[in-house]
């Protein structure tokens, strides 16, 4: 009887094996949602950054716990590397259409310009933006691409017209989005 209960489970367990559907697990597409914890250059937790997918476009979240006080420029980059102390490896603005930076540029924008963001001093800020083209992680405008994406905040305000960061200052913080 046991030998019975242990084939039929397997004789089960094959079969199941060899089942398809048409249900659409997100894997074959890509993913449409990403993450990063924000660290600055000491390594310390300042922050997280969310990014979905959703019928306006991308979604993305930042919210900053212990950011110096002030108006910061805040991007999606181009690499998912963050190496401290400068950050460089995150590479350019996300920009998968060649364009100039910034919503006052004629020219722009990038993908990967967002507003400014503002912390206060307490070293908290939120900011919630929509992108309104591209995807998280599928197509010929996706964001997590070979190389992935990241997402950096900048020491100063992004004046949302210099080409290529906005005259946004150094990058302070940065995320890997995954």
């Amino acid at each position: 009887m046991m030998r019975y209960a242990m084939l039929t489970s397997l004789a089960a367990l094959g079969l199941s094996a060899c089942v398809t559907d048409d249900v659409d697990n997100g894997d074959v597409d890509g993913p449409t949602t990403a993450s990063a914890v924000l660290r600055d250059s000491a390594g310390r937790n300042v922050g997280t950054a969310s990014v979905s997918e959703d019928e306006s476009g991308l979604r993305v979240r930042i919210e900053a716990t212990a950011l110096p006080q002030g108006v910061h420029g805040a991007h999606v980059h181009a690499v998912g590397r963050c190496d401290a102390p400068g950050f460089t490896s995150a590479g350019p603005h996300w920009n998968p259409n060649g364009r100039e930076h910034g919503s006052l540029n004629p020219q722009g924008p990038h993908h990967g310009d967002l507003p400014n963001l503002l912390v206060g001093t307490d070293g908290r800020g939120t900011l919630e933006f929509v992108l309104p083209a591209g995807r998280v992680g599928r197509g010929d405008q996706a964001m997590l691409d070979g190389d992935g994406a990241s997402l950096v905040i900048h020491a100063t305000e992004d004046d949302y017209r210099t080409d290529p960061s906005g005259n946004s200052g150094a990058r302070i913080a940065c995320g890997v989005l995954g």
